[in-house]
Parts: structure tokens; sequence; C-alpha cells
């Protein structure tokens, strides 16, 4: 059957391909020990389950515009604004089912075929889907693992150029928990600005950061709030990973753009989700802090545990709550281990690789597990190897 041949490049994220085989395994009597999904093992918050649920009980089941209610775009607007030291308006505010609405319709709406859009890699893999999607030309440029899995600005200076339209940042990282540092983020910024491109800073993971650091925006340089789009949402902050709530933030002529997109792909997110969204930043925060605390002793415990493995050298990653160490020392490459472990040692976690070529001689590895399992996980691996 013929299809059209913007999806032929198409194919599932990693992520999801291990956790059917690790359900098949499960199904056939294997115990597994999941670490290989990004969702937080905390149930989400109590105020945010109850506001959900009072609102469908108040008949909050409606459509809502397209960009989203405008009591959340503007509590969106003043938490950002706050968070990032700029000032951020309201219409500038994108409400979507998930992020990744306001990762794809930014890339549909200003990428034209042949445009060049840098991304980094290892890297979340709907950057290079989206970028192929709109027509546009990937250039990955690598994450280094000897400047905490920050860009090779080397590689980054040499491949920019008049046809660059777009680059996308990650910080933390998915998949290795990397921050980009301020020095980094100012160099990035002058060469956007010296070719007139676009920056699309996916900052999913801003607030679960660790060692009392922060994961600075580039739009809150100078000059930059113009030429950015913020990608942000609730899920992993607070739990909301079913829930589908997302945001993106960028000029207004963009945003109405985008709001156009999604009155045409998704008509509008779900009216009761935004109420447990609006709970979620205006409500009580000490649990995102509990959380991240908890993450942050996690962090520790698979960084130790894996640094006492023969063959495998961990850094301690900066945010999210992904490790991504190298595995190079153990002579295997990154499918051949992920795939012995989870046969083996009964650990699901993914091969560095499913995040791009530069990924390979690396495993992603998230924490977002149980002290147990993780100790527990740590020992059966410690035992095959």
């Amino acid at each position: 059957m013929p299809f059209a041949n913007r999806t032929n490049h198409l194919k599932p994220e990693g992520a999801y391909e291990v956790l059917a085989r690790a359900n098949q395994l499960e199904t056939a009597g294997k115990e597994i020990i999941h670490l290989e999904i990004g969702q937080p093992d905390y149930p989400t918050f109590e105020n945010v389950s109850r506001a959900g649920i009072a609102a469908i009980r108040d008949g909050k089941t409606r459509y809502t515009s397209p960009s989203g209610m405008p009591s959340l775009r503007e509590a969106i607007a003043e938490q950002a604004s706050q968070q990032r030291g700029i000032e951020i308006h309201p219409e500038e505010v994108i409400v979507s089912p998930g992020g990744k609405p306001n990762l794809f319709f930014p890339t549909l709406a200003l990428i034209e075929p042949g445009d060049e859009v840098i991304y980094p890699n290892p890297g979340f893999p709907t950057y290079e889907a989206m970028i192929k999607v709109a027509g546009g030309v990937p250039v990955a440029v690598p994450l280094l693992e000897q400047n905490q899995f920050s860009f090779d600005l080397e590689a980054f200076d040499r491949l920019i150029n008049q046809k660059t339209k777009l680059i996308i940042l990650n910080s933390p990282s998915n998949p290795t928990g990397g921050v980009i540092p301020s020095a980094d983020l100012e160099h990035i910024a002058s060469q956007a600005k010296r070719y007139d491109c676009w920056v699309m800073s996916d900052e999913l993971y801003t607030r679960i950061v660790y060692d009392d650091l922060e994961a600075p925006s580039i739009a809150s340089l100078p000059g930059m709030k113009e030429h950015t789009i913020i990608v942000d949402g609730f899920s992993k902050t607070y739990s909301m990973t079913g829930w589908r709530l997302g945001f993106g933030i960028m000029p207004k002529e963009l945003a109405d753009r985008v709001g156009l997109l999604l009155t045409h792909a998704v008509g509008s997110t779900a009216h009761f989700t935004q109420f447990a969204g609006l709970e979620a930043i205006t409500g009580p925060q000490e649990m995102v802090d509990v959380v991240v605390t908890e993450y942050q002793r996690r962090r520790d415990a698979v960084v130790d545990g894996l640094n006492a493995l023969p063959g495998i050298v961990c850094q301690k990653p900066q945010g999210a709550f992904y490790v991504f160490p190298n595995i190079t020392g153990t002579g295997m490459g990154s499918s051949e281990l992920a795939n012995l472990i989870l046969e083996e040692a009964g650990v699901a976690l993914l091969p560095g690789n499913s995040f791009g070529k530069h990924g390979e001689g690396y495993l992603r590895i998230s924490y977002a597990n149980s002290m147990q399992n993780i100790h527990k996980a740590l020992e059966s691996v410690r035992l095959i190897l």
C-alpha cells in the first residue's frame, strides 16, 4: 500500500518497543524491573487530581478555546515570567494536549522544505521525526560526555549556516540528564542572532534539577525571547503524564499560527484537564520539592551503583530523572547489552542508540522507580556482567 513520503521515515520510540518486549516477558512469568519509561512513579498530586475530578463533576467537559482557557494561560504566563525572569503575556502561551504539539506545530509553522534544523544527538526521537515531517533537513550536533552532555560547540559552529532556520535545545536533557551551562547558551544565542534563526527550547524538566542548581532558559538572555519557543508541560513536574497537558511560549504572531494548527488538528485540550493544570501551578508546590529531593537520592544511588560495575562509567546528571552511563568498557554495543540485561537480569532499560547515532556506547536508565527496585536492578545487572 503506497503512503505519503513524509511518513516513510517514522518509527516507534525505542522506549515503547522495549516496554512491549518487557511486557511479553512478564506475561511469560519473568519478573521485570522497569527502568525504561520516562514516567514519574508518583501518582498525580492529590490536590491536582481532586481539581480534575471536581471539574468533571461541575460539567467542565466542553470545548474550550483551541489555545487554552484564558485563566490557565494567564497563570502559566505569570509562573513562567517569575521562573525565567522575563515578561510573558497570556497571548504568547499556547496550551496543548501534551507537550508534543508545541514541538510539532511550531516546526510546521516555521520550516520550509530544505531548511536545516540543528538538534541534539543523542536526543528525544520526536525532534528528528518532526523535522523530517516538515520537510526540513535534520542536522545532528553531538552532546559531549566530557562537557556534562552539553553541545559540542565546535561542531555546532561548523554546522550552523545561512540555511539553518531552527535550533532545538533540551535542558535538562532526555536522555542524558545534562543541563546546558549559561556560557554555552550565550554562545548558541550569539550564533542564532548572527544567522537570524529560531531557537526551540524544550524545558519540560526545568524544575527537576539537583544540587541547588538551576536550568537557565536561553529565552532569558538579552534579545532572545523574540526568537525563542519555550516548550514545557505538566507531565514530569506534577506526575500528570496521562492527563496530556503541555504548553508553549512564543511570540504572539507565531502563537496565533500555532493556534490555527491546533484548531484544525486537535480542536482543543480537554476542559477538565486544564482545570487540573490550573490547580497544579496555582496550588501548593511543596510536593514538587519533596519529589525532586527523592529523585536526587535515587540518582546518587544509581550513579554509585553503576560506577561499581565492571566496564561502566556514569556521570552524575544535573537534572531530569535519567542517567546515561558509558558502557564501552564492557566490549558490547548498546543494543546488545540492553537486550542481555533485559533477558538475563530482568531489567528493562534503553540502548543509547535509540536516541540517535551519537548515543551508541551508552544506556539510558530512568530512576523514576523505588529505591528498593533500583538496588535490586543494580544487583541483578552485577550478577551477569
